[in-house]
């Protein structure tokens, strides 16, 4: 956020010592730009991510020895920093230790302070980020860009402890403090001072003395980066190795992490999927369906022969018009909810439902020989039966009105729209179908002849001659009731 860098003696100096660190556990400086206004620094890039992020990642494990490895990691970054031209680091926290490929930490934003905006952050953000600053630090009114080694040793004991156990940075058990809260208890020097939870296990209670001297109130007797590499080695004797054996072990547990969280992945991908064609298949034919998952067009098919079925309900403007919006969702919701079920036990398609009209058919895209007439009329009788039971919820005294028209004859089906792709019918048949609806009677079944000629081979249907319908488009068109099925209990 610099305005200008001026490239004066002390600023080249900085740059050189930058150029000149050279160790592993430090990023590498790759260069500047002075420039205003694209002011910035270019330094070694790390794809695994800052250390606080893989810390409050639950979905990644680390093991002691995995923590261990990460902490050596800073250690020896910081010893190094410590013995150079640089000399501290001043802004140590978990958000500046890096990740690279190999799983090897690496301290960043050290050095250049002539590089920083000299007006701090305001508000929350300030607060959050000194959280790892030592208190002598925070008192004072302009302390030193570089900080001191004393307050890296202090900021460490901090990072120590979000690695530990794993809860966040200044975690303290029971309560619920705002950076700002934090960083004003540590800043007045309360005895005993105001520091982080240590409820560690009991294997690891020199690890918490460790943290506790290198957060002590008096910076004299914190300990320097060589003792602390001494005391963290005497710690972990146990999984000490040589470099390749920790390296291949901290890949190995990464590995091991990275497969557990694809077949997680994985799963829950394959859940979706299963979601997704269950909905595709709500949609659209089975048949269809499957076509259009291979990627393949769906050519439009001609039919010689199947049933349509159309109903709507009588009175449903009048009764809309008395009802609130949320009551008319909730009757079409629960009507077709019951007609869905019943639909389940005949070998029709639901092709459409708009407002109180529902379209089926019968005999595509599977074709069935004569049966789409049986089919449809045997789910005309059921779905009769089904809404002289239906109560509405608003208006339970009051009997819904179904009325039903049937016609058999050919058609043209295919699937149009790529967005919210429907699987359309076309034809002649189509509007006779319709026409047999309005022209028929609230909670009767109208069948035209071509229906009534392909019922008939199945001999147990109860069929009564209206008469000759005058259908718009038609002229008079000779119509049937369809009453019932012998055998079975439900009559239209």
């Amino acid at each position: 956020d610099r305005k200008r860098i001026e490239l004066t003696r002390k600023v080249l100096f900085e740059l050189k010592h930058m150029r000149d660190v050279q160790n592993e556990h430090l990023t590498r400086f790759v260069g500047a730009c002075t420039d205003p206004p694209n002011i910035c620094i270019l330094t070694e890039y790390c794809p695994r991510g800052s250390l606080q992020d893989i810390l409050e990642n639950e979905s990644i494990t680390l093991d002691w020895m995995f923590r261990y490895s990460l902490t050596n990691d800073i250690v020896k970054g910081m010893l190094f920093l410590h013995n150079g031209a640089i000399g501290s680091h001043g802004n140590l926290k978990s958000s500046n230790c890096v990740v690279d490929g190999r799983f090897v930490l690496k301290i960043t934003d050290y050095g250049l302070e002539s590089f920083r905006d000299p007006e701090p952050e305001q508000g929350h953000t300030l607060f959050a980020k000194k959280l790892w600053t030592a208190p002598e630090l925070l008192r004072m009114a302009s302390p030193p860009a570089r900080g001191s080694q004393a307050g890296d040793v202090y900021s460490f004991g901090i990072i120590l402890q979000e690695i530990a156990l794993r809860s966040g940075v200044f975690y303290v058990e029971g309560l619920d403090l705002s950076p700002k809260e934090i960083i004003e208890r540590v800043t007045r020097g309360e005895q005993p001072p105001f520091r982080p939870s240590m409820d560690l296990q009991s294997h690891l209670e020199e690890l918490g003395q460790l943290m506790q001297r290198c957060w002590a109130e008096d910076p004299q007797e914190r300990p320097p980066f060589q003792q602390i590499r001494l005391a963290l080695r005497k710690f972990n004797k146990e999984n000490s190795s040589n470099i390749l054996d920790n390296l291949l072990s901290r890949m190995e547990q990464y590995a091991n992490n990275l497969e557990e969280l694809v077949e997680e992945r994985t799963q829950a991908y394959l859940e979706e999927k299963r979601k997704a064609e269950a909905l595709l298949y709500q949609i659209l034919p089975h048949s269809v369906a499957e076509q259009l998952k291979r990627g393949e067009t769906v050519q439009a098919e001609a039919f010689d022969s199947v049933t349509i079925y159309f109903s709507d309900i009588v009175g449903f403007t009048a009764l809309s018009a008395e009802s609130t919006p949320m009551q008319v969702v909730t009757l079409l919701n629960d009507l077709y909810t019951c007609f869905d079920a019943v639909i389940d036990n005949f070998d029709v398609y639901k092709v459409e439902t708009i407002g109180d009209a529902y379209m089926v058919v019968s005999g595509l895209p599977v074709r069935n020989g004569q049966l789409h007439a049986r089919e449809v009329a045997r789910m005309a009788l059921a779905l009769l039966d089904a809404v002289r039971s239906f109560r509405i919820r608003h208006r339970p005294q009051e009997q819904l009105r179904l009325r039903i028209g049937i016609h058999t004859g050919p058609v043209c089906a295919g699937v149009v729209g790529l967005k919210m792709p429907r699987y359309c019918l076309f034809g002649d048949t189509v509007n006779t179908a319709s026409r047999m609806e309005s022209n028929g009677e609230a909670l009767r079944i109208h069948l035209s002849s071509e229906t009534k000629a392909v019922l008939e081979e199945f001999d147990g249907f109860e069929l009564e001659l209206r008469g000759d319908v005058e259908m718009k488009g038609k002229g008079k068109v000779r119509t049937y009731w369809l009453l019932g099925e012998r055998g079975c209990s439900t009559r239209g």
